[in-house]
């Protein structure tokens, strides 16, 4: 079968009259991704992200999406973005969605900046935020050392020192990817390990596991790169320096879904309920990526669940 690329096309204008097939909520890896799908269905599309890459633009390097044995996060989507553009589709960015009604077979869309849009269907792929630690040169570091993503950026530290930071199940699990390949994994909690047992027995018959516990993290330290951490005891004055190249920060993450509460079926965490077409509760209404119940928050699942809500939502539209 012979694809046909489309020559590459000037910037779609942005029209808030007009009402788009779908509207697209989100430029990470699953919102770009379902964009290239509406837009192959000759869907009139609409995208509206405050950025494009979302937390991939994190991560340092990235080595499980095929076809890359190893590309930055901002690289890739950068890449992503080249291809979007390759299509007519509208890019609203630097704006971000504030508010989604669903009125009779319509959708009403919202922004921070005062702009309003309505469309046929909406995907949301707004993604998640990784919760900061709001620390010193925490900012400054990511990329750099500081990372939210130990299934992505481990093989990195191969033979280095390093910390995560919380004592959940997620941080835990970070805890036993690192030890695959760093010298030394602290784990650092404010107060008790609250992870399941197996996963900190795993953790503890590794050998390369120190749990740092009663102690928060005063401030991240280093120029170029994570040099070391600066600990506080919780209850006292003490405080701890551990040399380390690498701090992941593993305290949770918030699904971006204040502006959908009103719509859309939300889980325990808050993630959007989808089915395995990536439908809502709602009709016309689809969501992918890290913001939806589907495990498992890689960027290779999201962009896979992004194309699938699109090719949902064209189905959704030709029988409406």
């Amino acid at each position: 079968m012979e694809f046909i690329v489309p020559a590459e096309l000037k910037a779609v204008p942005v029209e808030e009259a007009k009402c788009y097939d779908v509207i697209i909520i989100g430029a990470g890896p699953a919102g770009m991704t379902a964009a290239v799908y509406a837009a192959r269905k000759k869907l009139d599309t609409l995208v509206i992200s405050k950025d494009v890459g979302g937390q991939t633009l994190l991560a340092p390097g990235v080595e499980t999406y095929m076809g890359y044995q190893y590309i930055t996060g901002a690289e890739l989507m950068r890449k992503f973005e080249e291809q979007v553009r390759q299509f007519p589709i509208a890019l609203e960015i630097n704006d971000e969605v504030v508010k989604l009604l669903r009125d009779e077979n319509r959708f009403t869309v919202r922004t921070a900046t005062g702009k309003k849009f309505t469309g046929r269907s909406v995907i949301i792929a707004s993604g998640r935020r990784a919760r900061s630690l709001n620390v010193p040169r925490e900012r400054e570091l990511i990329g750099r050392g500081v990372s939210y993503c130990a299934t992505c950026d481990a093989p990195l530290f191969g033979g280095l020192d390093v910390a995560v930071v919380g004592s959940g199940n997620p941080a835990l699990t970070a805890v036993n990817e690192l030890t695959k390949c760093a010298r030394k994994v602290y784990t650092i909690a404010r107060s008790a390990i609250k992870a399941d047992a197996v996963l900190r027995e795993k953790a503890e018959r590794s050998g390369k596991v120190e749990f740092v516990v009663g102690y928060a993290v005063k401030e991240i330290q280093g120029g170029d790169k994570v040099e070391r951490i600066v600990l506080k005891q919780t209850a006292g004055d003490k405080e701890l320096v551990l040399d380390v190249r690498g701090v992941f920060i593993e305290i949770g993450a918030t699904p971006n879904v204040a502006f959908a509460k009103e719509l859309a079926e939300l889980s325990e965490s808050n993630e959007i309920r989808v089915d395995c077409d990536c439908k809502t509760s709602v009709a016309g209404l689809f969501a992918a990526g890290d913001v939806t119940t589907v495990p498992e928050k890689q960027i290779i699942i999201a962009a896979g669940e992004g194309a699938k809500a699109a090719l949902s939502a064209y189905q959704y539209l030709i029988e409406a």
